[in-house]
């Protein structure tokens, strides 16, 4: 199996591994999280900016060989959006989930969906089969964007009364997008 590139680009986007200089961005977005989300700032004010940029340095999001979650930056502006990538999550090495979060200034302008179809492509040509995505059942703009990405629902629901049940969906490598 290939190794997931450390880097794509797209006709708007450029994906790339994480900076120390992120950290206020990444922290933004975990801001921004609906009151439903695992991880989000809590009432502590944690994770603080140090504890994020430590992150970042000590163990860069994405830095697991073979898989990643890449920062993604407008190509006209270098501005900072989101992520978009590979983890094994709740799913395996050989079959991973494929995970995306925008700030909400991004949102709706398809940049999720163009950056999720850059790193299906990726995955694919990694030789993997198959991927995952695990979408809270609120969560109507992911469906979409994995939809558009050509994922279908597996079946499997995992139940959260606090949070939300997940859905999981599935998409085969088999083939290219379209």
């Amino acid at each position: 199996m290939l190794d997931f590139p450390a880097e794509l680009t797209t006709e708007r986007l450029h994906l790339r591994r994480w900076r120390p200089s992120d950290a206020a961005d990444h922290r933004g977005l975990w801001a921004e999280r609906d009151h439903r989300a695992v991880h989000r700032i809590d009432a502590d004010g944690r994770p603080t900016l140090e504890e994020m940029r430590g992150w970042l340095v000590e163990n860069p999001l994405g830095a697991a060989p073979g898989l990643g979650l890449l920062a993604i930056e407008l190509r006209a502006t270098g501005e900072f959006i989101g992520y978009c990538g590979l983890t094994v999550g709740n799913a395996t090495f050989e079959e991973p989930e494929i995970a995306y979060e925008l700030a909400a200034r991004a949102r709706g302008h398809g940049y999720a969906t163009e950056a999720a179809r850059a790193v299906v492509e990726a995955a694919r040509r990694t030789g993997r089969r198959r991927l995952w995505a695990g979408v809270r059942e609120w969560n109507a703009a992911s469906f979409r964007v994995l939809e558009k990405v050509g994922f279908e629902r597996s079946g499997r629901v995992d139940g959260d009364p606090e949070r939300g049940a997940s859905v999981w969906m599935t998409r085969s490598l088999d083939q290219p997008l379209a």
